[in-house]
This record gives structure tokens, sequence and C-alpha cells, in this order.
């Protein structure tokens, strides 16, 4: 099938546009990021994202890919149109969907043919109504010139590419079955169910997804903290709990909290949402409390360390991206842990094996290190904030050499605490022993 997808260099836009390519689409990448456009076609990824590069390597060159600014050139023979924008959170909690009318009102003045649009941003209810709108605004008719559809995308930083290849299932939402069937064929030969559903539906399949998996994190830190005062070690309790095939172990491991892209303003747009419908969502915001809550304990944390006082304390962080194996640091909790820690006079050092380039760019006054040795030098306090394999292997010994003070603070339970204890360290993890 012929396929553009706009915002087609975003994180989601690109993995699906190398995904759909992949599955023997010929697709049209569009995105108005000139430098993104320029960076994409000498070779160099905007993000990391392991197994991309390969599928651009492979579909660029056998021209089942493409890259382009100009809009009225992507559509340019598509059937089906993506719409894969940013849809960023607002200050207030309210998703903003300035791309997404952008979107539609480029469409709307250039679309040449009949077109099923499929909305595969996070979008919350009723926006479809706001696209038809600006269509119809533009003598756009729907049934005629397009159909309107929801594909909601369930990507997962870091293994993005495998998600879109082996899905645990396909969402297709839209009121007309003949749609549904034709935005099916775009996904054929996916090993996954296919779940057709109303428009409204599949917008909620999303929302209510991150908004579990946000549950799942907070309540493994509420064990945490219970763990931490009644003098129990919170692994020995998980592993237990996850064996029970109604709970598994994914999504519970205590921590600082969830950060990045989706799940905090995705829970936040549900709760406006819920809201907007005359619904208080109770457990959505306790959800919300208690991962605000835990990024203020491992703050705490490093607080107590330094007996209260970190003004021209030396803090190395380890772990700047949101998560292990992405360079993406927006909406970091670790970002969000160093600034506390400037606030109150600190200095920082700080390493992340993927997102030294991407923090260099969003914090000042941090130094940022090519290796986490180089961070942890001459430090009063060593907090790390990302589970990354690299910091599972560090030479404790070595750490202990170099830190002008031996103390851990480690928000993300990567380290060994015995194995740190050993090597010198006074350690403190979220409801470790």
């Amino acid at each position: 099938m012929n396929v553009c997808v706009v915002g087609g260099l975003g994180y989601v836009g690109l993995v699906t546009s190398a995904g759909l390519a992949e599955l023997g689409h010929t697709v049209a990448a569009v995105d108005v990021d000139r430098d993104r456009l320029v960076r994409v076609e000498a070779g160099e990824l905007p993000f990391h994202e392991p197994g991309l590069s390969e599928l651009l390597a492979r579909h660029l060159p056998a021209g089942r890919l493409r890259f382009t600014g100009h809009i009225a050139d992507g559509l340019r023979d598509a059937r089906i149109i993506l719409i894969a924008v940013a849809t960023p959170a607002r200050p207030d909690g309210e998703t903003d969907l300035a791309q997404v009318i952008a979107a539609a009102e480029g469409l709307a003045a250039e679309l040449a043919r009949p077109a099923i649009i499929a909305i595969k941003s996070t979008v919350p209810l009723g926006t479809h109504h706001v696209v038809r709108r600006v269509l119809d605004q533009h003598g756009r008719v729907e049934g005629r010139d397009y159909h309107l559809a929801a594909v909601p995308e369930f990507l997962r930083e870091g293994h993005a590419v495998h998600d879109f290849l082996h899905p645990t299932r396909v969402v297709i939402g839209a009121a007309d079955p003949a749609v549904r069937a034709e935005v099916r064929e775009l996904f054929r030969g996916l090993d996954a169910p296919v779940l057709e559903t109303s428009f409204e539906q599949a917008l909620l399949i999303k929302y209510a997804s991150n908004a579990f998996l946000a549950m799942r994190v907070s309540f493994a830190n509420e064990l945490a903290g219970l763990c931490d005062a009644t003098g129990v070690d919170v692994f020995g309790v998980i592993e237990g709990m996850g064996y029970d095939a109604r709970i598994g172990h994914s999504y519970l491991a205590p921590g600082i909290g969830f950060g990045g892209p989706c799940l905090e303003k995705d829970l936040r747009s549900l709760i406006r949402i819920a809201e907007g419908a005359g619904y208080e969502p109770g457990l959505l915001r306790a959800v919300l409390e208690k991962n605000e809550h835990q990024v203020r304990q491992v703050a705490r944390r490093a607080l107590e360390g330094l007996g209260g006082d970190l003004y021209a304390r030396t803090v190395g962080v380890l772990g700047l991206a949101f998560k292990p194996g992405t360079s993406d640091v927006r909406n970091s909790l670790a970002v969000r842990i160093v600034d506390w820690l400037q606030r109150r006079g600190a200095a920082v050092r700080a390493h992340d094996p993927l997102a030294n380039g991407e923090a260099r760019q969003v914090l000042q006054g941090v130094t940022v290190c090519d290796d986490p040795y180089e961070a942890a030098q001459g430090s009063h306090l060593l907090m790390v904030l990302n589970a990354c394999e690299e910091f599972r292997r560090l030479d404790l010994a070595r750490l202990r050499s170099i830190v002008a003070e031996p103390r851990i603070v480690d928000g993300v339970n990567v380290l060994d605490p015995e194995a740190a204890r050993r090597a010198g360290f006074a350690y403190h993890g979220v409801g470790r022993r």
C-alpha cells in the first residue's frame, strides 16, 4: 500500500515509517523539522533506537521509504495517511493538539484524492471531531474525500522496532467497518490479535494501558516504602508476588518513579478527560501523587546522606535518560532530581551511556562526563538514577578509591547492597536491605 506518515521523523513517526516499509509498503515520511531531515538523509538518526538504522539502510535505497518536508509530495498516491505528530502536555495537564490541528490543516489544503486519515498520535476523546471540523471547513467531505480512524501506538522506547514488528495487539478504531478492514490490511503479516473498535474505544485503550502501567510502578514504590519502614527487603516480596499469573513481574521495579514522554503525560490527560466528563478519578490522582512523592523521597535520601546540606558538595549522578536503552531525557525524573540538587547548591557531575548528547543541550551548569568513573571523581555522594547495564557492572572498589566520601543513593536498585557495603560504601536503595 502507499502510505504517508505525517510527523515521520518523530519517535513514533520514524519507527512507524520504517516498520511499515519492512512490512512491504511504500512509505513517504513527512516532517517540517528541516534539521532532522538533513540529518536523516545524511544517515544520522535523530535518537537512539536499536534496529532502526538497519531498517533505514535496507529500505531507503530500495525506494520503499523516503523523507520529504512537503506534505503535497508526501500525499502523492497515498491511500492511508497516518498522523504521528507530537501531542505534548500543557502545564495544566491538558493535551496540546496544536500539531494535530496543523497536520489536519495541511491535509485539508493538499489532499488530492480520497484517503483514510488514521491518527496514531496519543490524543484525548473528541479529537476526531476537531480534525473533522478542520477538514470540513476547508470543503472536504467525510465519506467522499476522507475517512477517519484511530490506530494507537504501543511502542516502548528502546524496544520500539521490536514492538512494532512483534506487537502484543493492533487496535483499529473507526465507525465504518470497511475502513477498519482496509486499515487492517496495513498490518497484514504481523502475528498479533487485531481489535476493531470505535474511535473512542481505541483512544481509551491506549490511555488505560499506560495508566495501568503507571499504577503498577506506583504500587511497587508504595510497597518499597512499607518495606523500608518494616525492615523487609522488597525484592523478595515482589518476586513472590510476580509468580502469580494474575500479577506477573513486569513494571514492579521500585525506583524513582515513572517519567518520560508517555506514562505521566497520558495519566494526566486521562485525569483531565475524566474531569471533563464529570467523573472524579481518585485512584488516578493517587497514582500520580505517589509518583511525585517518590521523586521527593529519593531526593530526600541525598539530603539526608549529606547531613541536610548540599551547598558546595559534589554529587555524581549516573543515569540521565528517563529509562535505560534510550537517549531520551524528555520529562526524565533524573533530570528533575539534578535540577533539585543544583537549586540546593550542589555541584553535579553526571554520565549516561546514551543520553550525554541530549543532556548537554538541556542541563545548565552540570559537568557531563564521558564515563561513570569520571562522573564519580571527587563526589561526596553518588546517585544512580537509571538502571543501565553499564552501572550493574561498575567496579565498586575503583569507585571507592576515587570518591571523596563513600555514599551511594541507588534510586533504581541497580547495585548489590552487600557488594556496595563490602566495598566501603554507605548504601541506600529503594526498599532494599
